[in-house]
């Protein structure tokens, strides 16, 4: 962050913006906001250059050609590779979760190269589809209340060393390998398959995106009433019986 100003960049809005994920940006620059922040909103498209110089990144759902499409302009461009080398903080969604990791599998059923900014290789699952809503436990080190979210994805995504599980599912499907595991994350890069959007389900994440950005411990306290509804009520749909 510099000049006072903190830049929130939402990228390929005209690709990855499927299952309402563009709520995520809006909740982290309304939460930077109600906490007198200034704020610049970058939304990228895809035939722009990705500028090096945000804070935080956001990269939402897609279906299987625009999730191509993007990790192809994502690998040519690369300004996101350059912008977390400076320190940026990207959080992701679905396909944009896959499109971080070293591969995943196209919509012409070809391993396609991903971004590698996770340790993590997507594979298209053989059974059912998940879909549904999640409740998991996220990672102690990053002390935050459970995640609660709505997954729809036929990935697998399987964890290398060097990338921890964002959460372990109570209930759900998660990463799809099995072991009960939820998204993915090291220091600065966040992927998960959770919608709803995420961050209006779970506003804690986004003020750690906030704080990680900002490099404060904490942030002034602000009304979470209407996320707090939201979150009981998901959370509560998640528990009962299919």
């Amino acid at each position: 962050m510099s000049d006072n100003q903190l830049r929130v960049v939402w990228i390929y809005p005209d690709l990855l913006s499927t299952y309402g994920d563009q709520g995520n940006v809006l909740v982290v620059e309304r939460r930077a906001r109600q906490r007198g922040l200034d704020v610049a909103r970058l939304d990228v498209r895809s035939d722009q250059p990705i500028p090096t110089s945000g804070d935080i990144y956001l990269i939402g759902g897609g279906e299987d050609r625009p999730q191509r499409l993007a990790a192809e302009r994502l690998r040519r461009d690369g300004g996101l590779h350059r912008a977390v080398e400076n320190g940026a903080i990207v959080f992701s969604v679905c396909a944009g979760y896959q499109i971080l990791g070293h591969e995943f599998i196209n919509d012409l059923g070809q391993r396609e190269p991903g971004l590698g900014l996770l340790d993590v290789v997507s594979v298209r699952g053989e059974g059912a589809r998940c879909v549904g809503d999640v409740l998991a436990d996220i990672h102690p080190q990053l002390g935050l209340p459970p995640l609660t979210g709505f997954e729809n994805h036929q990935g697998v995504t399987h964890l290398g060393p060097t990338a921890r599980p964002l959460a372990q599912v109570r209930f759900g499907n998660g990463n799809g390998t099995g072991d009960g595991t939820e998204g993915a994350f090291n220091e600065t890069v966040f992927g998960t398959y959770m919608h709803g959007p995420v961050l209006a389900r779970n506003p804690q994440i986004a003020d750690l995106l906030l704080k990680l950005a900002l490099d404060v411990n904490a942030l002034p306290p602000t009304d979470d009433h209407w996320y707090e509804a939201l979150r009981s009520e998901r959370i509560a749909a998640a528990q009962q019986p299919a």
